[in-house]
């Protein structure tokens, strides 16, 4: 009604093994490696001389109407508007000139042929040219292709070279690379081909939703992907709705057969009705209604059929986010609905309504790349056009999953990881959350089962620790809350809740801007590093106090929250075990609040102040691995730096630091005086140093230091000798060659650490 859907004769996309028209998104191009074939076209009044054409489909010259060429070709100035004779159909055709033409591709003279070529059905509009179609539907020649009748487009490609080169119209043959569409069911190589199908008016729709990005009210995620969008959006083409396959959504178009039958005639069978007399008396034949009409409206007469036709599968699909609603309300297009949808029927229309506006816009909509054309798009469209509203605010576009050789995963390839096979031998929770620690936003996925043991490893880590939680919980106090201020509370328990607090708002703000990996990640390092590695170790002597109780499960608890997006089954079944374990009213996790953020815990001084111990920590065990200490001996540290603070700080946490880097003894001194047999490693503004119990120790140190040394050296040198060998740089692959040298650094900073540790053995 709207004038937006119309019927014409355009050249489309066909499938001649389906015999269906296809969109351009449904025939994909490939490479192919074809061959460029160079014809010679005779003048019709000098059959002596012609014009060479070169072209990549000869078996389509029985449909050619014209010669091309570029109208600034000095080549052929001369000759446009000349006459030429078609070979093998002996047509006279003209030579036209049109910007169009490629100067460069070929000789510069090309063929055209409307019915079979989008470009060339271009150029035949432009110079109203005779549309030929030499093909049926099945991709064999018909009648108007002459001797070539009946054989497949392809035989007849053959047969047409054979017979121009026994005339001694075939120039040459070159090798030539092209692409071409391939039919996205059966992969068959599409015709072009001239076709009567149903279009839509894309540009009117596409104004309106080109207007609703630019200005933000549908934004993209990764930004990049708003560029593709509205380039296809601004050189937009008007969409071939109709489709010839079995199943779909049949067009409600209708014909009268007696209508049809008298189109062209008086109703007394005399002469032929004028065009007038056809748009008064409305004998068009042509009904479009939701519902089939009866009888005619024109002639009363009940031989009504319908188009054998279906919609574009997108063509119902872009209704889907107020569809869903049985959308349209009013009762003169839903008849038969209150039969189908029973369930729907007290208020309905109303009911639904309510519904829809409820719902509709909706928030996100999470999708591949190869569809913001099929669908995408298309939604934004269809919502302004029938509802007058975006039908959602953001669109993130996530990568594809390939295979560890960058292999798009295909079942015709089969590098198909199944997920089912993964949840089978990970669990769904690490197949869900390695999919989204690994995928950078917009980024393609390279996938290995391999990839999913972090998954895995993590879940056993909440699980583990979770357990440890619940075991060591004083049930009967059943603490759930949190105190409203952090004054009675040491610096352990304000630590964790501080690193909470910052991860969760790190968290919340990547899950405003799509960034999942990021968020995930935060929330693994978080209590894997801080909660287990950390927290837990640094209250296990003192986890029955009661401030640790509550602080403890509190952070398990709003942890299980955050990530529950992420890992959804693990965090559910640990929340209902805390629930049990008293305090929690909801029913599920799922329906509990997100965390609310806490500022007034976030202290980034005291953060500050623990990461200094836990590097000490980190150091000493470090010291102690250098100097194989058994894991149950302790050792005696001597900490020596000028800065009272730090010695403030590591003397309120020296139990905690004796306990978890195992020291016997820490004792502190204002400034380091070298001594012999000590090992030492220096921290930022601090020395630490270990003593040797004794001279016999010292030496088996050296000792294994020079080992140390010398095997270093050797490598280097064998490093260093194969980085200068030119074939290997010159040969072996990019990566190799980095790896290299990164390892040729590596052992060079390992070698100054070596020699530092014996000049203080010294």
């Amino acid at each position: 009604k709207k004038g937006l859907i119309y019927q014409g004769h355009k050249v489309i996309n066909w499938c001649p093994r389906c015999q269906t028209a296809l969109s351009d998104e449904e025939a994909p191009h490939h490479d192919l490696q074809g061959n460029l074939y160079y014809l010679k076209y005779p003048f019709k009044d000098n059959p002596d001389e012609f014009i060479t054409v070169a072209t990549t489909r000869p078996e389509t010259m029985p449909g050619d109407t014209a010669v091309a060429v570029n109208p600034r070709d000095r080549r052929y100035k001369k000759y446009i508007g000349r006459e030429l004779v078609l070979p093998l159909v002996n047509r006279g055709i003209k030579i036209i000139a049109d910007d169009m033409v490629d100067k460069k591709f070929g000789t510069g003279a090309v063929k055209v042929t409307p019915a079979h070529d989008p470009n060339d059905y271009l150029m035949g509009t432009r110079h109203r040219l005779e549309f030929v179609n030499v093909m049926r539907p099945d991709g064999r020649m018909n009648e108007k292709a002459g001797d070539y009748r009946d054989m497949d487009r392809f035989e007849a490609r053959e047969v047409i070279i054979e017979d121009l080169k026994e005339k001694g119209l075939l120039e040459k043959i070159e090798p030539h690379q092209l692409s071409a569409g391939h039919c996205y069911r059966c992969h068959t190589i599409i015709e072009p081909y001239l076709s009567k199908q149903w279009f839509v008016k894309m540009a009117p729709l596409a104004k309106p939703a080109i207007e609703a990005v630019k200005k933000g009210k549908v934004t993209f995620h990764p930004k990049r992907w708003t560029r593709v969008y509205l380039s296809w959006m601004e050189n937009i083409q008007d969409w071939c709705i109709s489709r010839q396959i079995w199943w779909g959504h049949r067009l409600p178009v209708y014909y009268c057969k007696n209508c049809l039958g008298r189109i062209n005639e008086r109703t007394d069978n005399s002469t032929p009705l004028t065009e007038k007399e056809k748009k008064d008396k409305g004998y068009k034949g042509v009904i479009v209604a939701a519902v089939m009409p009866e009888k005619c409206p024109v002639c009363g007469s009940s031989g009504i059929y319908q188009d054998e036709d279906v919609l574009d599968t997108w063509f119902s699909s872009w209704l889907w986010p107020f569809a869903t609603f049985y959308w349209p309300f009013d009762s003169s297009l839903t008849a038969n609905r209150e039969e189908t949808f029973p369930l729907h029927m007290d208020g309905p229309a109303q009911k639904r309504r309510k519904e829809l506006e409820y719902f509709y816009p909706t928030s996100v909509l999470v999708t591949a790349p190869e569809i913001i054309f099929f669908w995408v798009a298309r939604m934004i469209m269809a919502g302004l056009e029938f509802q007058k509203n975006i039908p959602f605010k953001d669109v993130y576009i996530h990568g594809t999953v390939r295979d560890i050789e960058g292999r798009k995963m295909s079942k015709s390839l089969g590098n198909v990881i199944d997920p089912l096979d993964i949840i089978s031998e990970y669990g769904t929770d690490a197949l869900r959350f390695s999919l989204i620690s690994i995928t950078a936003q917009g980024q393609d996925v390279f996938l290995s089962k391999e990839r999913f043991e972090q998954g895995r490893n993590f879940c056993n880590k909440i699980w583990n620790a979770s357990r440890f939680v619940l075991m060591n919980l004083d049930h009967s106090d059943a603490p759930a809350g949190i105190p409203e201020g952090k004054e009675n509370l040491d610096m352990i328990n304000r630590w964790i809740l501080s690193r909470f607090y910052s991860v969760l708002n790190e968290v919340s703000g990547n899950l405003d801007v799509f960034k999942f990996n990021e968020a995930a990640n935060q929330l693994y390092g978080f209590f894997w590093h801080e909660f287990c590695d950390w927290y837990l170790e640094l209250i296990k002597k003192d986890i029955r106090n009661p401030r640790n109780q509550v602080v403890m499960r509190y952070v398990l608890e709003n942890f299980l929250r955050a990530a529950h997006p992420f890992i959804p089954f693990i965090s559910e079944e640990i929340w209902q075990c805390l629930k049990n374990a008293g305090g929690e009213t909801g029913e599920s996790i799922m329906v509990c609040a997100w965390p609310r953020g806490r500022k007034e815990f976030i202290d980034k001084k005291l953060e500050g102040k623990m990461n200094s111990v836990f590097e000490l920590i980190n150091v000493i065990r470090n010291m102690r691995s250098e100097l194989e200490v058994p894991l149950q001996e302790t050792v005696t540290v001597k900490l020596c730096t000028g800065d009272k603070t730090k010695i403030e700080l590591y003397g309120d946490m020296a139990s905690h630091i004796q306990t978890m880097a195992k020291i016997k003894d820490l004792c502190f001194a204002p400034q380091y005086v070298q001594a012999r047999g000590e090992f030492v490693t220096v921290l930022k503004d601090a020395h630490i140093v270990i003593p040797f119990a004794g001279e016999a120790d010292a030496r088996k140190f050296m000792r294994k230091t020079e080992q140390k040394m010398a095997k270093t050296e050797s490598e280097i040198c064998s490093k260093t000798a194969t980085l200068a060998n030119e074939n290997f740089v010159n040969r072996a692959p990019a990566e190799v060659v980095e790896k290299e040298r990164a390892r040729l650094q590596e052992l060079k900073e390992t070698l100054i650490k070596l020699k530092a540790v014996k000049d203080g053995l010294a």
